[in-house]
C-alpha cells in the first residue's frame, strides 16, 4: 500500500492543493447532513405523517450511510480522485461517466440557484426594500472570492457556517431537556414525551403520506456525499475519511432525530403550525422575543453555506470534466487551468456566472415556471447519479483494483441491491404527488436522452 500512501501529500496529482484540516472536514461533515429544510420545514414534515417521520429519517439515513460507505471505500483506495464521479467513468463506462459528470454539475448548479434565491429572501427579512437580484450578485461575488483565494479560506468559512447550524440545533435540544425536567407548560399543555407516544399511529394520515415522506426526507439528505469531496483536499485523506463517514449515523441521530423529538416533546405534533418554523416557536416559548430574527440568521448562514459548498464542488467537477472530455469551449475559457494557489479558479468563476443567471430569471415571463420545472427535474437526476455510484462500487469490488485492506463497505453483495432498490422506490415516489410529478417526468426524459447521447458520443 506504500505506493498509494505517497498520494497523501499536500498536493494532488492533478495539481490541486490539499489545504483542508481535519477539524474543517469533521465539522463540514456534521453540517453537511443538516439542511435548511430542517429549520424551516420540520413542522411540515412532522405534519405529513406524525411521529413516524422519525422512522422515515432513520431508514433513509441508513441507506444514505451505506452509499457513503461505498463512496468512502473507493476514495480510500484512490484519494487522488477528487470526485466520486470519476469512479463511474472508470468502472461503469466513459459514456455513463460523461452523463454523471455533466448531470451532477448541472444538478449542483440548480441547487446553487435555489440557495442564492433563498439567501436574497432571508436578507430581505431585515431589508425588504433591497432588490433581490443585487443581494444575490453581492453574495455570489463574496463567496466566489472565498473559493478563489485558497482551499484553506473556504474551509475556515465553512467551519464557522457549520458551527452556527450546530449550535442552533443543540440549543433547541437543550431547551427541550430543560422544559421536560421543569415540567414546563406551553399554551398546548405540559412538555412531555407523551406528546410523541400518545395515540401513536404509523400512518396517522394514511399509508400514502408515509411513503411520500421518503422522497422529502431523501432530499433533506441530498449533498451528504460532499464530505467525500472535501476529504480529498486534506493532508491525510486516508485518516480523515473513515472518521468522517463512521460518525454519520451518530450525527443523524443527534441532529435530525434529536431536533424532531425535541419539537414533538415540547408541542403535541397535531397542533404544530405548518406555516411557522418550529425552531422559532420553541425559542419564543422560552422568552426569546427575537427568535424569528435569530432563526432567520441561522437559515441565512445555512443557505450561504450550501452556496459556498456548491461553488467549491461545481468548480472542481467542471475542472475534472475539462480534463476528461476536453473541447474547444473549455480550452478557450481555460477551465482546465489552476491558479497559483492550486484552485480551479476559471471553473469556479464560470460556475458562479451560471448560478448568477438565477438573479434575472424571475424577471422573464414564463421562464421562471420552466426554471422551477428544471430544478424539480434535477432532483430525480440526482437519484440516477447515486444509483450509478453504487454500480461503480459493485464493479470496483469485482476488479483487480480492489484493495482488500482498505476501508470496506460492509456486506456489499447483500447491501448494494437493497440500496439500489431503495433509490428506485424513492424515484417512483416522485410520481405519487402533484408537486413532484412533472419534475419526475423531466428527469426521466433527461436520463434517457442524455444517457443515450453520452454513451453514443463516447463510443465514437
Amino acid at each position: 500500500m506504500s505506493e498509494n500512501e505517497n498520494k497523501d501529500q499536500t498536493e494532488l496529482e492533478n495539481g490541486m492543493v490539499r489545504g483542508l484540516q481535519n477539524r474543517h472536514v469533521q465539522l463540514i461533515a456534521i453540517a453537511g447532513t443538516i439542511g435548511t429544510g430542517l429549520f424551516l420545514g420540520a413542522g411540515r414534515s412532522i405534519a405529513l405523517t406524525g411521529p413516524s417521520i422519525l422512522i422515515v429519517y432513520l431508514i433513509t439515513g441508513f441507506f444514505m450511510y451505506m452509499m457513503m460507505r461505498a463512496i468512502g471505500e473507493m476514495l480510500y483506495y484512490d484519494p487522488d480522485q477528487h470526485t466520486f464521479i470519476n469512479f463511474i467513468t472508470k468502472y461503469v463506462g466513459s459514456g455513463w461517466g460523461l452523463f454523471a459528470g455533466f448531470s451532477y454539475w448541472i444538478s449542483l448548479i440548480f441547487l446553487g440557484m435555489a440557495e442564492i434565491t433563498a439567501v436574497a429572501t432571508y436578507v430581505q427579512y431585515w431589508f425588504p426594500t433591497w432588490p433581490s437580484w443585487i443581494i444575490q450578485i453581492v453574495f455570489l461575488i463574496i463567496l466566489s472570492a472565498v473559493n478563489l483565494i485558497a482551499v484553506k479560506v473556504f474551509g475556515e468559512t465553512e467551519f464557522w457556517f457549520a458551527m452556527i447550524k450546530i449550535v442552533a440545533i443543540l440549543a433547541l435540544i437543550a431547551t427541550a431537556i430543560f422544559m421536560l425536567l421543569t415540567n414546563f407548560k406551553t399554551p398546548a399543555g405540559h412538555v412531555s414525551l407523551g406528546n410523541i407516544f400518545h395515540h401513536f399511529e404509523f400512518f396517522p394520515n394514511g399509508k400514502l403520506k408515509f411513503f411520500m415522506a421518503f422522497q422529502m426526507v431523501f432530499f433533506a439528505y441530498q449533498a451528504i456525499e460532499f464530505v467525500g469531496i472535501t476529504t480529498s483536499e486534506t493532508a491525510n485523506p486516508r485518516k480523515v475519511l473513515p472518521k468522517a463517514i463512521k460518525e454519520i449515523p451518530l450525527r443523524i441521530v443527534i441532529f435530525y432525530i434529536g431536533a424532531l423529538v425535541s419539537i414533538m416533546t415540547i408541542f403535541p405534533w397535531r397542533q404544530l403550525p405548518v406555516d411557522e418554523s418550529p425552531f422559532v416557536m420553541v425559542f419564543k416559548l422560552v422568552g426569546i422575543k427575537w427568535a424569528a430574527a435569530l432563526i432567520n440568521f441561522v437559515v441565512l448562514t445555512s443557505a450561504a453555506s450550501a452556496l459556498n459548498s456548491t461553488l467549491f464542488s461545481t468548480g472542481r467537477h467542471l475542472y475534472q470534466l475539462a480534463h476528461e472530455t476536453p473541447n474547444a469551449f473549455t480550452k478557450a475559457l481555460h477551465i482546465n487551468k489552476l491558479s497559483r494557489q492550486g484552485v480551479p479558479s476559471k471553473a469556479i468563476i464560470f460556475s458562479a456566472i451560471v448560478v448568477g443567471i438565477s438573479a434575472f430569471i424571475n424577471f422573464i415571463p414564463g421562464v421562471s415556471d420552466a426554471f422551477a420545472l428544471v430544478t424539480a427535474s434535477s432532483s430525480g437526476v440526482y437519484i440516477s447519479i447515486y444509483a450509478l455510484t453504487m454500480l461503480a462500487h459493485w464493479k470496483y469490488r469485482q476488479s483487480n483494483d480492489f484493495m482488500a485492506d482498505g476501508y470496506l463497505m460492509p456486506n456489499y453483495k447483500f447491501m448494494t441491491p437493497i440500496v439500489l432498490a431503495f433509490f428506485a422506490f424513492v424515484y417512483v415516489s416522485l410520481f405519487l404527488q402533484e408537486s413532484t410529478y412533472l419534475g419526475a417526468i423531466g428527469a426521466t426524459i433527461w436520463i434517457v436522452i442524455f444517457g443515450i447521447y453520452s454513451n453514443y458520443r463516447m463510443k465514437n
